[in-house]
């Protein structure tokens, strides 16, 4: 089983005149009683640490700022896998010592080392003096290392001293900046490296591959659809382990990466050969359908509890809460499953390849050699005349099911229309973020319609379920009529939303 924890710490090192380690390992860390709110300082021993660190040959997982061990020595030997969640914090995961990496760990980063395998890339030897800060109840406020350090890297080795700060639960980080000002009156500062495997890569000589930079590039069309499929490709691969960690709204997110670069393809598809990214559009709907069915149900739970907290408690009869906790359960350990199988398959493992191939030899037409300002504002007003045409052809319908079925074809082209606009503002600027933003409110509303009719649906079913057991349905009929009485409000609303969205003046201004 693994263990998490929120790692939140500060790494320093000591200087004399510029020049690193000339003497830091003959410097003592001043003491840091009396320092914020530290009281005292309990010395804790010394302990031996060996630590192997895992990555693929073409360090994936250093390049996105991962790290991957297997530890011998001290209170918490095993494998380690830390997570950046931003600079200073990382989420460690811990598994059990073994011979070969845990499987909880290994789906962790799977995303990143997919069919490649791990190999041992560096060995820490080091030795650590630990001491505790404590504050004046004795209560722990951090935990104070100083590491004497010597990696090895195939035949290369390297040594210094560095002095960490890692905090406590509950302990308010702004004790790091107190430390901080106390260090660097004694001579120590920041690290420049975020990690110790940073720096032993570093200083035996192999870096990991430089990241591209982000942006446009050369400002041409394909440059810019290029960076921005780029970033959705990250998103989904550093959202896969969150997802598995079921953090909340992490499903949500790793949809929207999988909707924005399914909409970009095909908004794009001047600059793009459709034959080379049809079949990539397909596997990304895929992978959205199977993630929807989690993300779905997480939506429609907590539309009826919100509805269901309004009514007043007159109107609840029956064994209503308990009644929507099972059917949520039974409906979710499906649905989590699902979408945990879909991460797991050999499909999205190609899947993500598929992505590297295209960014990697992107199959570009001519018109992506042309300007981004000549070449993006006709892909967004060709998305915003197909919403157009869907919300015209929704409005001729008479309300009932076709009207709804229309209605969330609608939606659908809102959010590629809206996708459209938002990757073009790196290139278009205020006009696409004004378009964007139009079209978002007609989104929001055709969205809060089709959760309506979702929810409908799923009333029906729970009243039946109630029926069955014997118990009052008077409650769930009631959430019902509520949502057939907002549905009908969203349709009359509609038109004068789709007026603001569809001003010329917004679609002239994008060039």
């Amino acid at each position: 089983m693994a263990d998490t924890k929120r790692e939140i710490e500060r790494k320093f090192e000591f200087t004399q005149g510029g020049e690193k380690q000339s003497e830091a390992a003959r410097r003592e860390v001043p003491d840091l009683t009396g320092t914020a709110a530290i009281a005292a300082v309990s010395d804790r021993g010394t302990v031996d640490l060996d630590a192997v660190y895992y990555d693929t040959p073409d360090q994936r997982l250093a390049a996105d700022g991962l790290t991957l061990r297997r530890r011998t020595g001290g209170a918490d030997a095993g494998w380690h896998l830390k997570l950046p969640v931003s600079p200073g914090v990382r989420d460690e995961i811990g598994a059990p010592l073994s011979d070969t990496l845990p499987p909880s760990l290994a789906a962790l980063v799977r995303s990143r080392v997919r069919d490649t395998g791990l190999e041992p890339q560096v060995r820490l030897l080091s030795s650590r003096k630990v001491s505790h800060l404590l504050d004046a109840g004795r209560e722990l406020l951090a935990e104070l290392s100083t590491d004497t350090v010597l990696a090895e890297r195939a035949g290369t080795t390297a040594a210094w001293t560095e002095v960490e700060v890692e905090l406590a639960d509950g302990t308010d980080p702004a004790l790091l900046d107190a430390v901080e000002k106390t260090f660097r009156k004694a001579g120590l500062r920041v690290c420049d490296a975020p990690s110790k495997l940073a720096r032993a890569l570093a200083e035996t000589g192999a870096a990991p591959p430089a990241r591209p930079a982000p942006g446009p590039g050369d400002g041409t069309a394909g440059a810019h659809v290029l960076a921005y499929l780029r970033e959705q490709r990250d998103t989904l691969v550093a959202l896969d382990p969150a997802v598995r960690r079921d953090l909340p709204d992490s499903v949500h997110k790793m949809r929207v990466a999988v909707r924005r670069t399914r909409s970009a393809l095909k908004t794009y598809r001047k600059v793009l050969d459709r034959a080379a990214t049809d079949p990539l559009g397909q596997e990304l709907k895929w992978l959205g359908a199977e993630l929807g069915v989690d993300r779905d149900q997480e939506v429609l739970l907590e539309r009826i509890r919100t509805r269901l907290g309004e009514l007043p408690s007159t109107l609840v009869l029956g064994p209503v809460p308990g009644r929507l906790r099972t059917w949520n359960a039974d409906r979710r350990t499906g649905s989590r499953r699902r979408a945990l199988a879909a991460l797991d398959s050999a499909r999205h493992v190609a899947l993500l390849d598929s992505l590297d191939a295209l960014l990697a030899d992107p199959p570009l037409l001519k018109p992506a050699s042309r300007p981004a300002e000549s070449v993006l504002p006709k892909a967004v007003v060709r998305d915003h005349e197909r919403l157009a045409g869907r919300v015209g052809h929704a409005l001729e319908l008479p309300p009932g099911h076709e009207r709804d079925l229309a209605l969330h074809e609608a939606r659908k082209a809102a959010k590629r229309a809206r996708y459209a606009a938002e990757a073009a503002v790196p290139a278009l600027g205020k006009p696409a973020k004004r378009q964007a933003k139009a079209v978002k409110a007609v989104q929001r509303l055709l969205g809060d319609h089709q959760d309506s009719v979702v929810a409908r649906d799923a009333l029906l079913d729970l009243a039946a379920q109630a029926a069955d057991a014997g118990e009052s349905a008077f409650t769930w009929g009631v959430l019902y009529a509520r949502e057939e009485a907002l549905a009908e409000r969203l349709e009359s609303e509609l038109p004068a939303v789709w007026a603001g969205a569809s001003a010329p003046g917004l679609r002239a201004a994008l060039g």
